[in-house]
């Protein structure tokens, strides 16, 4: 197991980053999350939202893309175990995973809604800022 082991901090770093741009170039959903992310972290920001509910937000948004990272190596140790053949199992694997992806982003979605939300309906309102 040897041979595989980094030989330092920054070498591992690289491989890391090499995977985000490996993913940003290669799967389309990573990439959509990624914009609605940075879209809706734009916006907590432009609306002052407290720091709790902006780390809140991160939290939230990093999870979705963290579930899509692993959904995608997911499929691709599948894929690659199976040949790329089609087996109901591994269909079946992929939903689910998938599905975790899904309810990350629903729930990321419904949070940033109560916490925006919020904030806009107290700027209509006069009581905000």
């Amino acid at each position: 197991m040897k041979k595989f082991q980094s030989t330092s901090f920054i070498k591992s770093a690289s491989h890391a980053f090499d995977g985000l741009f490996l993913a940003f170039k290669s799967q389309r959903n990573f990439r959509k999350h990624l914009y609605i992310a940075l879209v809706v972290l734009t916006i907590a920001i432009l609306l002052k939202v407290s720091i709790i509910a902006f780390c809140i937000l991160l939290l939230t948004n990093s999870l979705v893309l963290a579930l899509e990272l692993l959904n995608s190596v997911f499929e691709f140790a599948l894929d690659a175990y199976y040949k790329n053949k089609y087996s109901r199992l591994v269909k079946f694997a992929k939903d689910i995973s998938a599905a975790a992806v899904l309810l990350m982003s629903v729930t990321s979605m419904i949070i940033a809604f109560f916490i925006l939300g919020d904030k806009i309906y107290q700027y209509y309102m006069g009581t905000a800022f």
